[in-house]
């Protein structure tokens, strides 16, 4: 790497390690974010669920979370900062650190859309981090034009917020940090508008579900702050590459396709948490063949299969009698949902292997895949759906560290869903 090339962000793995210049070669200090532009009246961009470019063939990815091989880097000034006395190039991701060389000049504010009790909030921290912090703030323009928005309040912060459209603007050089407003549905919309390198998140926990939405609001300018000052921990959050391809029936030749444009390009799609493939709206079980490395492992029979990230095991996976894995652990998960066969039960591979799902020959009906719950298709006799560990894992910013954050969050989602059981038996004894 050229020493001449500043980092903006590292990611410190060892407070005592001596401090070392270290530079990835995606980072380039020469850029500045684009302060007060907004992206209306321009040309079509790339979109931001496309590569800028086939860079990523560069990268080797190992069976570990700590991103690709050569260097792993968070958006456009960000790189995981080498350990000289780590054993075997091992770092401990429990001991892994937030901070800024240089003070970041980009946020990114994702809110849920069509919650008015969000409103306050997000006006609360637009005001903070523009007029306080002096940062340039983007925000998605559908929430924007939101009509709760365009009240007088909002008329001078309106004009101070840079805005994108999704599958059409391209800001992935242009933030610096993520914060996320809603439940953990923000986090992975969050996570799908950048299908390379993503920028370090920091998600407060306003919806429903709290397992990856750490921090609270009700304190978020010391929060922020402390945050904005490179004082955090931070946990990698592994994501799949997938690539669908389906067979030209007219040409009758087998050519990659997008999952998320209607043309015939070749992309990988990023998942933060899991990829289903089940029988859709077919009353008979579904038929598929599974590979591992090449080698068929096993035909599901039944309602579908989930193949899942650590971070995704907490959700479809668990539901369907999967084991919770923390994700700091590096592995995909595959859970059959409701299999006809007993002999197929969760199974856990480690990360890097390469999985690959196709139709059954004597399948009886098609099959459907969904990534993170979007993106839906039909996949017919000769399409096949490949997965990978992604080189681009998602680095989530922690509210203390990645153990106690975790394990809070499952005692928090299980109070949640006692007290959701005798709120619905309070009610039915209420009718009765």
């Amino acid at each position: 790497m050229e020493d001449s090339v500043e980092s903006k962000l590292t990611l410190k793995s060892d407070a005592s390690s001596e401090p070392f210049s270290y530079c990835c070669s995606a980072c380039d200090c020469s850029e500045e974010p684009l302060r007060g532009k907004v992206f209306r009246n321009r040309t079509k961009a790339r979109s931001m669920s496309m590569p800028s470019a086939p860079s990523s063939a560069k990268f080797r990815r190992t069976q570990s979370l700590h991103g690709p091989s050569p260097v792993t880097t968070f958006g456009p000034k960000a790189c995981m900062l080498k350990n000289p006395k780590a054993v075997m190039h091992i770092q401990d991701p429990a001991s892994q650190r937030l901070t800024w060389n240089k003070p970041p000049k980009s946020v990114l504010i994702i809110k849920k859309i069509r919650d008015a009790s969000l409103l306050q909030p997000f006006k609360e921290l637009c005001i903070f981090l523009t007029q306080q912090k002096n940062m340039i703030v983007y925000v998605e323009r559908k929430i924007i034009e939101d009509p709760a928005i365009a009240i007088e309040s909002f008329v001078s912060l309106k004009k101070k917020i840079c805005t994108f459209r999704e599958d059409y603007d391209d800001i992935s050089n242009c933030v610096d940090f993520i914060i996320c407003l809603g439940g953990d549905g923000t986090l992975l919309y969050a996570s799908s508008l950048f299908q390379e390198s993503v920028p370090p998140v920091m998600a407060f926990h306003l919806g429903s579900l709290g397992f990856l939405t750490p921090f609270k609001f009700d304190t978020y300018q010391s929060q922020v702050t402390q945050v904005i000052e490179g004082n955090a921990a931070v946990i990698l959050r592994s994501r799949l590459e997938v690539k669908v391809m389906k067979k030209n029936r007219e040409k009758e030749s087998v050519e990659e396709i997008s999952l998320v444009t209607n043309g015939d390009k070749t992309m990988h799609y990023q998942v933060l948490n899991e990829v289903v493939v089940d029988r859709g709206p077919s009353s008979y079980l579904s038929n598929v063949d599974l590979f591992l490395d090449g080698h068929l492992i096993t035909t599901v029979q039944g309602d579908g299969v989930i193949v899942s990230t650590p971070t995704g095991s907490t959700a479809y996976a668990v539901a369907a009698g999967a084991s919770m894995i923390h994700p700091n652990v590096p592995a995909i998960m595959i859970t059959p949902i409701c299999p006809h066969s007993l002999s197929f039960r969760p199974i856990v591979v480690p990360a890097g292997v390469e999985l690959k799902i196709t139709l059954s020959h004597d399948a009886r009906n098609m099959a459907w895949v969904s990534l993170d719950g979007r993106k839906r298709q039909e996949i017919a006799y000769g399409d096949s759906i490949t997965i990978t560990t992604s080189c681009f894992p998602v680095p989530s910013i922690c509210f203390r560290d990645p153990v106690n954050d975790w394990f809070e969050s499952l005692a928090q989602c299980l109070h949640w869903n006692v007290r959701k059981k005798q709120s619905h038996l309070s009610s039915e004894e209420e009718e009765f």
